[in-house]
C-alpha cells in the first residue's frame, strides 16, 4: 500500500515538474504565447510618427518609443498584430534613454542623423539597456520586436567587430525578446541566416530585389516563417512576380517610412 501511494506521489510530482518546465511564467507554453507569422502576410511598416491605422493589413510594424499602449491596443481591436521597432545596433541621440548609454559604447556615425554604432561586444552593458527597451515593448502590448542594425560587423563601426561577435549579440537579442513573450525578426544580415534561423521567428528585409538577394531569404519561408520585405526604388513590375513566387510579403515604401505604401 505504501509503495503504491509513493509511486502515485512520485508520478504526480514528475507531472507537475514537467508542466512547470514546459510553461512560461504565466502558465502558457512558449509555443502557445509566441506569435509566429506565416509567409505571405501583408504588412504595414510605419516608423515616421504616430501610427496611422488606415492600411487594411493584418500586421503593423511601428516605432516602439513613438507609439503608446493605447495605439497598440487600437490596432489589436482591429485584429492586427503589432511589431515594435527598436534600434539595437546604434545609439540615437533623440531617444529618451540616450543618457543611459556609456560614451565608451559609442562608435562611428552610421549615416543616419543623430546615430552612432554601438560596441556590441559589450554584452554586459548592453543587456540591461536592451532589457528595458524590450520591457517597454512588452508593457505596451506589442506582439513582436524588430531589432534594427544587427549587422554592424559588416560596416565601419569604429570597433573591430567580428561575425562571431554579431552572432553572440543577435542571439542575446532574440533570447531577450522570447523571455518576454515577444516574437523577434532578423533584420537584413543575410549572410548569417543559416546560423540564426532557429533563433528568429520571421525576417525583415530591405531591398533584396535591388541587390538580387531575395533567394537568400528562402530558408525562412521554407521553415514556415514570414519574410517582410520592402523596396525603395525598384518598380513593382521588376520584383513582385518573383516575390510572389518566393512567398515574400513585399511592398514599395518611401525611405522615410511614412504611411504611403504600394504592396505587391
Amino acid at each position: 500500500m505504501r509503495r503504491t501511494t509513493f509511486a502515485r506521489l512520485t508520478l504526480l510530482v514528475a507531472l507537475a515538474a514537467s508542466t512547470l518546465t514546459s510553461c512560461s511564467g504565466d502558465g502558457h507554453s512558449e509555443s502557445e504565447t509566441l506569435w509566429r507569422p506565416r509567409p505571405g502576410l501583408a504588412w504595414q511598416w510605419q516608423l515616421d510618427g504616430r501610427v496611422d491605422p488606415s492600411a487594411d493589413v493584418p500586421v503593423y510594424d511601428i516605432d516602439g518609443f513613438e507609439n503608446s499602449a493605447a495605439d497598440v491596443a487600437r490596432l489589436h481591436r482591429a485584429g492586427r498584430k503589432v511589431i515594435c521597432y527598436i534600434n539595437v545596433g546604434a545609439w540615437e541621440n533623440f531617444r529618451p534613454d540616450k543618457d543611459a548609454f556609456p560614451r565608451s559604447l559609442l562608435g562611428e556615425p552610421n549615416g543616419w542623423s543623430g546615430e552612432r554604432w554601438l560596441d556590441i561586444r559589450r554584452l554586459d552593458v548592453l543587456r540591461p539597456l536592451m532589457e528595458r527597451r524590450f520591457d517597454m515593448c512588452r508593457d505596451k502590448g506589442f506582439d513582436a520586436v524588430e531589432p534594427d542594425l544587427v549587422e554592424g560587423y559588416g560596416n565601419y563601426t569604429g570597433f573591430p567587430l567580428t561575425a562571431n561577435d554579431q552572432l553572440d549579440y543577435n542571439r542575446m537579442i532574440a533570447a531577450l525578446a522570447h523571455a518576454r513573450g515577444l516574437s523577434v525578426g532578423l533584420k537584413n544580415d543575410l549572410p548569417q541566416i543559416p546560423h540564426l534561423l532557429a533563433d528568429f521567428d520571421f525576417a525583415v528585409n530591405e531591398e533584396c530585389a535591388q541587390y538580387d538577394e531575395c533567394a537568400e531569404l528562402t530558408p525562412f519561408v521554407a521553415a514556415g516563417k514570414a519574410v517582410f520585405h520592402v523596396e525603395y526604388t525598384e518598380p513593382r513590375s521588376r520584383f513582385c512576380a518573383e516575390s510572389r513566387r518566393l512567398r515574400l510579403s513585399s511592398m514599395v515604401k518611401r525611405p522615410e517610412l511614412g504611411v504611403w505604401r504600394k504592396p505587391c
